[in-house]
């Protein structure tokens, strides 16, 4: 029996400037959420029917922010209305002024309140007027000690299931005449290992036959390769998802990535899949001739 769709959620995500909006939108982009940055007020009642009713968008995320200026004093009363008829949730971010100060000083980027006053009083300004939304949320996240990293790992534990908030990892095989995979993060070079495809019998199979899977296994350098490239990528890996990052590619290559790229990325994935991470396994040349 399938398992049941999770019922549509939508995450609004306000607070004041530089606090991290946008860092927090791209986090649940990458755990499956849709979505939207600076949505007009006036759409969100429709886009909030389409998160509820749609089969294939079943949680959604948006910012609104100051940029919305005084539209903004609507948003109360439309997510009062949304709560009756979908689940919502508010998420405000705020920091300390001198904590915004300073980002603004780092980029250099104008305040949206700018104008003729200066960064500290347009954030005074801005704090003013969303202190009524501050006050309807349903988590209020200071990002004021918190990096990039921190930032995504918290929003991921508060907002993600446990199976959506760990590191997809992709295993790869491909071939170097066909060139390098361009979404590759870490690229390992099989060629040196002795190629099936100069043995009559193997060169219309791939590294999936048992044959080939064996005859590639049966030199003591595959062995050892694959016991120290299992051992490093079980160190790297932690590391990866301790820097928040959602994704991760590991590519194998061989000449023509239908032999021993495809015998060794299977059997990388399933070490690791072994070891708990989510792995998915792709043969990009595993059909070109």
């Amino acid at each position: 029996m399938a398992a049941p769709s999770p019922s549509p959620e939508l995450v609004i995500i306000t607070g004041l400037s530089g606090s991290g909006k946008g860092t927090v939108l791209k986090t649940l982009e990458d755990h499956g959420y849709y979505a939207v940055d600076n949505l007009p007020l006036d759409l969100i009642e429709k886009f909030a029917e389409l998160t509820r009713d749609s089969p294939n968008i079943r949680r959604a995320a948006l910012v609104v922010d100051i940029r919305e200026r005084e539209q903004l004093q609507k948003l109360p009363e439309i997510i009062a209305n949304l709560r009756q008829r979908l689940r919502t949730r508010l998420l405000f971010l705020d920091a300390g002024d001198e904590a915004l100060v300073r980002r603004y000083s780092e980029t250099r980027r104008p305040h949206p309140l700018g104008g003729q006053r200066s960064v500290l009083r347009s954030v005074q300004l801005e704090r003013k007027q969303l202190a009524g939304i501050r006050a309807m949320a349903d988590f209020v996240l200071n990002t004021s000690e918190l990096n990039v990293h921190e930032l995504r790992r918290k929003v991921a534990e508060t907002f993600c299931a446990p199976e959506d908030a760990g590191l997809q990892v992709y295993v790869m095989s491909f071939g170097y005449k066909h060139g390098i995979p361009s979404e590759s993060d870490l690229v390992f070079d099989v060629r040196f290992l002795p190629n099936p495809n100069y043995i009559p019998e193997f060169r219309k199979l791939t590294g999936r036959h048992a044959g080939v899977a064996r005859f590639v296994r049966s030199f003591p350098q595959t062995k050892e390769f694959l016991n120290r490239i299992t051992a490093l990528l079980l160190y790297l890996i932690p590391h990866y998802v301790s820097e928040g990052k959602s994704y991760l590619t590991i590519s194998f290559g061989c000449t023509g990535g239908r032999h021993r790229s495809v015998m060794i990325a299977g059997e990388v994935a399933r070490r690791l899949k072994k070891a708990g991470y989510s792995i998915r396994a792709a043969h990009r040349d595993i059909d070109k001739e």
